[in-house]
């Protein structure tokens, strides 16, 4: 297909989805314009009936499967989250029936939204404790029942389909933007979006730190599996990038792929929240973080951010702040010694500063006879005031280990 006829193809697409759904809005933010000195734009997938871009490309893929064979009703897909509701909210829409097959482990609001879209077409099946096993699982049943298998990014109709947002954002900007910067998971977006606007903008590809999928198959050239991933950013936690997305991504030079640890992510989900009201999940707050690795480039230059979702549980709330405390120096947690005589707490506590908060304060044991082990977290309003904090521990004598970015104490502990 010339890069003619997978415009129109894409074109075609979108027009056909205006009888489902809106097109999602094309918001220019005056609040990260005027931090990055550029013209910036958040293409609102978080706004979809689904929160997320996923429903587009299911709908495209469906939508030409039934056309070429109307004997099909029955479609499967593997997804413990956005996939899955753009799935049933399509099987709903098309009067098919939906098998999906979601892990045991999958949370219960995730399960209850994606029978909410699907209705009385879907059925939802919990197998296996890990993704691997559910996709195994699903792709046997179809095998066994004739369903077809719906790729949350690795096919074709998947991937144009995708490629409707930027389709909408050039209608609805009216040009192609100087640059577009995308969040990576197993390349359906991705893929979709470069390939219908080509060469006509700059491109800036976001990961995760903990599933560098595409940037590992640009360096070996081809898809590799990158296991063991992180999964805290589930929306693009992939640990292999799909095949035909990478063949459309393979151009991509790695200088223009940015790697975003989890921790850092959390402090544009915080922001956005508490500074414009939108909710993001992770992987929908990627493109927004990654202006700051683009900062020099883009001054000047309209920039358009895919917020690719904001299925976000309010349950990981507490999680995703202490992330983002603990990435901007902010809370810090230490393993105190704290000598056993009278005066001993009342000494450290006058230790503090005007904006240091104790967070946690726990004995944990009696490591000897005159010293007592405290684990403590403490907040503060400024990363250098635990120099301050930290100089006056050490003249004072106290013994303290900083347990802040070790990982195995923080899962049991923290």
């Amino acid at each position: 297909m010339t890069d003619h006829d997978y415009a129109k193809a894409a074109r075609m697409a979108e027009e056909e989805m205006r009888a489902v759904f809106p097109a999602t809005p094309l918001m220019r933010n005056d609040h990260l314009s005027e931090q990055f000195e550029a013209d910036i734009w958040l293409k609102r997938e978080d706004l979809s009936p689904v929160r997320s871009y996923k429903l587009r490309g299911a709908f495209n893929a469906m939508r030409k499967v039934i056309a070429a064979k109307p004997d099909q009703r029955m479609f499967v897909c593997a997804s413990a989250g956005n996939h899955a509701q753009g799935v049933a909210f399509m099987c709903r829409h098309f009067g098919v029936s939906g098998v999906i097959f979601m892990p045991v482990t999958t949370p219960q609001q995730k399960i209850q939204k994606t029978r909410m879209f699907g209705g009385d077409t879907v059925e939802v099946r919990l197998v296996g404790d890990y993704f691997d096993k559910t996709l195994v699982a699903a792709q046997q049943f179809c095998a066994e029942q004739g369903a077809h298998f719906l790729s949350p990014f690795d096919d074709e109709d998947v991937i144009e389909g995708q490629a409707s947002v930027a389709v909408e954002i050039e209608t609805q900007l009216g040009h192609a933007p100087d640059r577009i910067i995308l969040p990576v998971g197993g390349g359906g977006l991705s893929a979709g979006v470069r390939s219908y606007f080509q060469d006509a903008c700059d491109y800036t590809f976001v990961e995760p730190s903990g599933a560098p999928s595409l940037a590992r198959a640009l360096d070996v050239g081809a898809p590799v599996d990158v296991s063991p991933i992180n999964s805290f950013v589930d929306g693009a936690a992939v640990a292999k990038i799909g095949a035909r997305t990478f063949a459309r991504l393979k151009g991509v030079a790695s200088q223009d792929v940015v790697h975003l640890p989890e921790d850092r992510i959390c402090t544009t989900i915080i922001e956005m929240l508490n500074v414009e009201g939108i909710v993001l999940e992770p992987a929908g707050a990627m493109a927004i973080e990654a202006l700051c690795d683009v900062a020099d480039a883009i001054r000047g230059k309209t920039v358009v951010c895919v917020t690719s979702g904001g299925n976000f549980d309010f349950e990981r709330l507490p999680e995703v702040k202490e992330r983002a405390q603990r990435y901007l120096g902010v809370k810090k947690y230490f393993i105190l010694r704290m000598p056993q005589r009278p005066g001993a707490l009342k000494e450290f506590l006058n230790i503090l500063g005007p904006e240091d908060d104790i967070a946690r304060f726990e004995y944990l044991k009696k490591s000897a006879r005159n010293f007592g082990s405290v684990l403590i977290g403490i907040e503060t309003r400024a990363p250098e005031n635990f120099v301050t904090l930290l100089a006056q521990l050490d003249e004072a004598g106290f013994s303290y280990t900083d347990i802040t970015n070790n990982e195995t104490l923080a899962q049991f502990v923290i």
